[in-house]
């Protein structure tokens, strides 16, 4: 423990202080069966050469995009990342996770922020946004809560298209308060049916949650469901998990959505196992004293020179924890940064030009695969196949041709056990897409 500076009379002081004799009486709590006994089993110390090069051989089994067609999205997209980006970011003044507290040293992360802020409303239609969460997950937890907060009810409608992850992740952040989730199933287009959401919507209800396009790939019709949340004084909460998919779709706030979030991933974050992402949030004006997180807001100093500084954090740090709007400690700083240059680097035409191509590629596919796509909605980038042949059981083989296949639905919902989310990006060639289909047409896929 050489990096600790502490002496062993440093650490008896302390113990004398808190009442224990050895530093094993602090563990007291932990059951003896369950304490480890030996030591851990790692190798003995290495070189820094021996370490890298180890390293770079646990490396190269990853299956990068760089060695395969990805054919794989469910929530985290292969995307073109501007090379400006890492160009940027690796300045040491935008080099942070965190927002900057002090607007004297701070203007150029936090004009950055606020340009993302203002990007974020632009594409979402919404009238105010915050300076980012976590991820996509977290943004529509933190929705959920905001809208239980506005309206003082306790019961959310949560449709079975919701990303399996981000509806874990809801469960958690409700599962010890007064909130209930009530589920309202997919029809056979992929879509929630506006009609059977308006059987069971109720003054009771804070929010309705919807995403799209969903887990399955289908466009919901959110401006019939927002419709029918304003007749019952509900909140809609729209989550959108492919965030390309605004630069071509209607932004939600002119469908009538009150609350959009997401995951901006699409926007120049490359892919990683486990982040980092970033979770955006944007709501409308009356609703921002409600929001999590923070802002970035413009002002001018006293010399009438334009200036940015952090506003309207409530956060728990800040004020009593009762009154907080969220416990977030943080957010993606950098990660903000990165969406903000690759939105400017492509601009408004350049999104929407990078959108078409997500859709045509990927309406190619979906004429190639023809009766095996499971749904009848609309789609953007992804889409539901039927599968002959375990899902599982074909990735392998797509594998060893080098194609990451799609992500079987068997685990999220048993009674689709052969079927699989497949995914088409601007990445995707033609020929890929022909020899991706090949290959599910040699394993006796239904196409």
């Amino acid at each position: 423990m050489r990096y600790l500076s502490i002496t062993p009379e440093d650490k008896q002081f302390m113990l004398e202080k808190i009442g224990a004799e050895r530093i094993e009486d602090l563990f007291e709590t932990i059951p003896e069966q369950v304490r480890l006994k030996e030591p851990l089993k790692i190798p003995e110390a290495a070189s820094e050469t021996d370490i890298l090069k180890y390293f770079k051989t646990l490396g190269k089994k990853n299956a990068s995009t760089d060695r395969y067609d990805y054919f794989l999205g469910a929530g985290a997209y292969n995307h073109f990342v501007p090379t400006v980006i890492d160009s940027v970011i690796s300045r040491a003044e935008f080099y942070t996770a965190y927002t900057p507290y002090q607007p004297e040293i701070s203007q150029g992360t936090l004009q950055a922020v606020f340009e993302f802020q203002t990007l974020i409303c632009q594409l979402t239609g919404m009238e105010v946004a915050n300076s980012s969460l976590y991820d996509g997950s977290s943004s529509l937890a933190e929705a959920v809560m905001m809208a239980v907060r506005v309206t003082g009810r306790h019961k959310i409608v949560v449709p079975t298209n919701l990303n399996p992850h981000y509806r874990t992740v809801l469960e958690t952040y409700v599962s010890n308060l007064d909130i209930q989730i009530e589920e309202i199933p997919f029809s056979e287009s992929g879509a929630v049916d506006p009609h059977r959401l308006q059987q069971i919507l109720t003054d009771d209800h804070a929010a309705v949650v919807i995403q799209s396009p969903n887990f399955l790939g289908v466009i919901e019709e959110i401006e019939e469901i927002s419709r029918l949340c304003q007749q019952k004084g509900v909140l809609s909460i729209v989550s959108v998990t492919e965030a390309i998919s605004l630069g071509l779709l209607k932004p939600p706030g002119e469908l009538g959505a009150d609350i959009v979030v997401g995951e901006a991933q699409s926007f120049g974050i490359p892919l990683g196992f486990g982040g980092p992402y970033l979770g955006f949030f944007a709501t409308r004006d009356r609703y921002k004293r409600q929001m999590p997180g923070r802002l970035v807001g413009q002002t001018v100093d006293g010399q009438g020179r334009r200036g940015f500084v952090l506003t309207l954090s409530t956060r728990e740090q800040h004020i009593r924890r009762a009154k907080a709007t969220s416990n977030i400690c943080t957010n993606q700083g950098l990660c903000a940064v990165m969406v903000a240059v690759f939105l400017c680097t492509l601009g408004k035409q350049g999104i929407r030009q990078l959108a078409e191509q997500n859709l045509k590629k990927a309406s190619y596919l979906r004429g190639l695969l023809g009766q095996s796509v499971a749904f009848s909605g609309p789609t953007f980038n992804e889409m539901v196949v039927h599968c002959e042949e375990e899902p599982e059981q074909i990735n392998r083989q797509l594998l060893e041709s080098g194609i990451v296949g799609g992500l079987p639905l068997g685990k999220y919902y048993p009674d689709r056990p052969k079927q699989m989310l497949v995914c088409v990006t601007e990445q995707n060639s033609v020929d890929s897409i022909r020899r991706f289909v090949e290959i599910l047409k040699s394993m006796e896929v239904r196409v």
